[in-house]
């Protein structure tokens, strides 16, 4: 459908109006801090909010993703929409008057901008008839499947809007078209009633049932689900797909929830409607229901909004259905587990109750307690694996060890992996610690060959009569991180490091000394152009160590970045300072040292690694002085890395 083209007027009239804070506030759980809000950003995964709102400036930025623009670009971003649509949805939300530059479209245009809002008033409408039925003496059997098998009180029955659709077959057809005179198409659009296949007209979809609303963000009802008080099937019926509701990308109770779940810094995902009822009514009000299906990407990044730590539990029941259901709605998430991206946990209650069932005899307190114990994802998966197997026999152990590496293969972090493979060959060894290097030698082996060549004993034939004392030990060779983890720590080091150089001038002279001292250069292409570039702009300065007289450094590297766009886009985040890098800057100058030391520890690594690795691929009766070399080498660099190994762990708590 075509939208005329906006009169100028029209669309400067809804920039002065539409307050950049009230519009992302509808997406993102924003914070006062000074004179702007900060939040988590809509744009990218992260863990510590990086997005700013300035509502002075009636802009956004994010610091993470540099994703930046004001109220219509945010939501044209957000929900991929054209510009026109977003300044008709801007306009009729602050009621500016719709101008275009053909008079003669407006009608069409009205009509446009009014189906959405019809939508929303059927809808509405047809939750109150649903609730007064719920009151009449039709009703009488849902109210009292509420109050006595629910054991929900009236305040919450309120609070939820439930309701109760009699069984007629055009009850609500009658009461909206022939009372209310409202358009039957609209009812249709908004997924109330069902034309006839023969003899016209039109039935009511929703028929006897106990009617649930369900509500976008906003609390605005956008559909309805439906239980039946029969035996008929199926038990539970929902609206179908309509202009306001995606099955796919809503989530029940999250406008009650959003403040909870910001609050709590946790979200707590259920199966069923009166799952996620019960717990708000027990006072647990961070509570959503996943409408059924497996949650969708788009429903868990609407979760991870509203919660800086990502911590997603999903309560289903303990038994093989409930098992089924929680593996059948973690569905794409999984990989977000995996790349640790979410903290998903699994809480199965137990007797095989679920969250309803289980407040009826036993107190918030209770479920409160479950819920801080529940288990990360991954621990359960391995429960889940081992359950009802016996490792005593060979093709239980055999299956239980494919399917554990199967699982580790997937665990992209290099220190969650190394983590659960020790987890795993504890579990393996069945108590005998001595098996336990045994078990972890053989799951390294099956998960990445490669990557296991670095913890394999060295053979006898390569002792060349040293004692094995002499040789590297295990600790120190796994002790070596591994290249993504070296890479994201020199990445780190380095970039703080020149954000230090830029933003504090009475540090610069102390980082080139450092620097000299150590013989280090910045690894990294890009640290490597900006310091080269640094060094052009004020040679002199730097050989003369008058590098504090620099102030106005960053605005001549702007200026002369010009013409090196694409490099410009790997380090501009260097030149800006959020609150996060404020803090880090701050504690200079242990921050210097920290990253210093981490600089240096990276590349001794890698030269350990180097020698290492020649060393193992040498054959010591055919070359004998080159293996006695390799060997010399990298034990050199082992010592070296023992001297410095008492700053790693603080070096890494600094820099993370």
């Amino acid at each position: 459908m075509q939208i005329p083209r906006l009169h100028p007027d029209t669309i400067e009239e809804v920039k002065l109006r539409a307050d950049i804070v009230d519009v992302v506030s509808e997406y993102v759980v924003l914070r006062k801090r000074g004179k702007d809000f900060v939040g988590l950003c809509p744009f990218h995964d992260e863990k510590s909010p990086s997005f700013t709102v300035s509502q002075t400036k009636q802009m956004y930025y994010c610091f993470g993703c540099q994703a930046g623009g004001n109220a219509i670009k945010f939501v044209m971003e957000l929900g991929k929409r054209s510009f026109a649509d977003v300044v008709l949805d801007l306009a009729r939300r602050y009621q500016v008057p719709v101008q275009t530059l053909e008079p003669e479209q407006r009608q069409e245009l009205q009509r446009q901008l009014s189906l959405r809002e019809q939508l929303y008033e059927v809808l509405a409408t047809s939750a109150q008839f649903y609730q007064h039925a719920l009151r009449q003496s039709q009703g009488q059997q849902a109210l009292q499947y509420l109050r006595s098998n629910r054991q929900l009180q009236e305040e919450t029955i309120q609070q939820f809007g439930l309701g109760y659709a009699p069984a007629g077959w055009e009850t609500l057809y009658r009461y909206l078209v022939e009372d209310k005179h409202l358009p039957a198409q609209i009812l249709e659009k908004a997924g109330l009633i069902k034309p006839r296949r023969e003899g016209g007209g039109y039935y009511d979809v929703f028929r006897d049932r106990l009617m649930i609303p369900i509500r976008d963000v906003q609390g605005r009802v956008i559909a309805f689900g439906g239980r039946t008080l029969t035996d008929e099937q199926p038990k539970y019926l929902n609206s179908p797909e309509t202009e306001l509701f995606s099955k796919g990308k809503t989530l029940f109770a999250l406008d009650r929830a959003k403040g909870g779940i910001s609050q709590l810094d946790q979200a707590v995902v259920v199966e069923g409607y009166f799952d996620a009822i019960a717990l708000h009514a027990a006072g647990i009000n961070n509570a959503i229901a996943s409408l059924g299906t497996a949650l969708s990407l788009e429903q868990v990044r609407l979760i991870l909004r509203y919660t800086e730590s990502k911590q997603l539990v999903l309560n289903f029941d303990a038994d093989k259905a409930g098992t089924n259901a929680a593996e059948r709605a973690i569905g794409e998430i999984a990989e977000l587990a995996y790349k640790g991206e979410v903290q998903l946990k699994i809480l199965n209650l137990p007797d095989g109750k679920d969250a309803d069932e289980y407040l009826h005899s036993h107190t918030p307190e209770d479920y409160g307690e479950l819920l801080k114990n529940a288990p990360l994802w991954l621990d359960w998966q391995i429960q889940q694996i081992i359950q009802d197997r016996d490792l005593k026999q060979a093709t239980d152990f055999q299956q239980v060890t494919q399917q554990l590496v199967k699982l580790l293969k997937n665990i992209a972090n290099s220190d969650t992996r190394n983590y659960y493979v020790s987890y795993c060959a504890e579990i393996l060894s069945l108590g005998d610690t001595r098996l336990i290097p045994l078990r972890v030698e053989n799951l390294l082996t099956q998960i990445a060959p490669a990557a296991a060549a670095y913890t394999k004993p060295v053979s006898a034939k390569k002792a060349w009569g040293s004692s094995k004392s002499s040789l590297p030990s295990t600790d120190a060779i796994n002790r070596v991180s591994p290249l993504a983890t070296e890479r994201s720590l020199l990445e780190h080091a380095e970039a703080l490091l020149l954000r230090i150089y830029l933003h504090c001038p009475e540090q610069r002279q102390a980082i080139i000394a450092e620097l000299e001292e150590r013989d280090l250069q910045f690894s990294l292409s890009h640290h490597r152009f900006l310091w080269q570039q640094i060094l052009e702009i004020s040679p002199g300065d730097v050989e003369t160590r008058n590098v504090a007289s620099q102030p106005d450094l960053i605005s001549r590297l702007q200026d002369h970045f010009l013409e090196f766009s694409s490099e410009m886009g790997l380090i501009a985040h260097l030149f800006h300072v959020d609150e996060k890098n404020q803090k880090e800057i701050l504690r200079t100058p242990q921050v210097v040292q920290a990253a210093i030391a981490c600089m240096d520890l990276v590349m001794l690594e890698k030269r350990y690694r180097h020698f290492l690795e020649l060393w193992q691929q040498t054959d010591p009766e055919a070359e004998p002085e080159r293996y006695q070399s390799y060997y010399q080498a990298f034990y050199a660099e082992k010592i070296k890395l023992q001297k410095i190994d008492r700053q790693r762990l603080f070096s890494i708590t600094e820099l993370l």
